[in-house]
């Protein structure tokens, strides 16, 4: 982090061509964001709970690592900033959240975020976030002919509101194929096909705004988005949860063989970048 950056914004910078986007992993929420809250927890509920610890292990690679600490409750920066859907005729949640995944309201009726609310937390928290991405892959594609942006994410595995059944361990999007090459969507395929794990390319999520805002394949740079499945690295109970059940805590043993395979996905992006004359 430099002097210019928030607080809340981490950069991790390095110098191979591999940005790591950590979106969701926040749980902070400012004080003036509580009022109207309906809890704490469901607030916090929605988190892409121990990613950054999954994938601790980026930075070793030489990738750059971008993280925000705010909750997504508070404003949500894989959301297309206008408002449109990025499913539209599915469930989802807005840019700035008023409901859990599961349908739970957020805030206590009347308390909803204002557009001036949304807004400022606009200002404020996602157009940094996007800065800091925009920022490195001008940095990075100065020195590498491609950069692959890697969007980290997790979710729950049964959520009936958002999806049928249980959710594969590794959801790859690239949003039908449009934000990178298909020779590094398929060799990540590879990798989820032998890892023992179940996987899916573009099926119930595609890549949300980060994939889809800077997937341009055609410019040298190449995004993906992963959404793991939280019953992969953690013991997860499935179906709903409770305040005192959600999240269990995170066992380095229990994560290990799908921080291998991410691990894999990872250098496989790298060796994908750096091969490009």
């Amino acid at each position: 982090m430099t002097a210019l950056e928030p607080s809340w914004l981490t950069v991790v910078r390095g110098d191979a061509p591999l940005i790591v986007s950590l979106p969701h992993t926040g749980t902070d929420i400012p004080a003036d964001n509580e009022p109207g809250l309906v809890s704490p927890w469901l607030a916090r509920k929605d988190a892409d709970w121990w990613i950054e610890r999954l994938y601790a292990f980026a930075a070793d690679l030489g990738a750059t690592v971008i993280r925000t600490t705010i909750s997504r409750t508070v404003i949500d920066v894989n959301r297309d900033p206008s408002g449109a859907s990025l499913y539209p005729g599915q469930a989802t949640t807005e840019l700035c959240p008023t409901t859990t995944f599961d349908g739970e309201p957020l805030y206590r009726a009347g308390m909803e975020p204002t557009a001036e609310d949304i807004a400022e937390r606009r200002a404020r928290f996602f157009d940094p976030y996007h800065a800091a991405l925009h920022a490195e892959i001008e940095r990075l594609r100065a020195r590498h002919h491609n950069v692959v942006v890697y969007d980290c994410h997790s979710i729950r595995s049964v959520i009936p509101r958002l999806f049928e059944g249980t959710l594969p361990h590794f959801n790859i999007g690239t949003n039908g194929g449009s934000t990178c090459a298909s020779a590094l969507s398929g060799s990540i395929e590879t990798i989820c096909a032998s890892s023992g794990f179940s996987h899916v390319t573009n099926g119930r999520f595609k890549g949300g705004y980060i994939t889809r805002s800077l997937g341009r394949p055609e410019d040298g740079v190449h995004a993906i988005q992963m959404e793991l499945a939280c019953r992969g690295y953690m013991r997860e109970p499935l179906g709903p949860v409770a305040e005192n059940q959600w999240p269990t805590v995170y066992d380095e043993s229990y994560a290990a063989p799908m921080r291998a395979a991410l691990t894999l996905i990872l250098q496989t992006c790298l060796t994908f970048a750096q091969s490009k004359a």
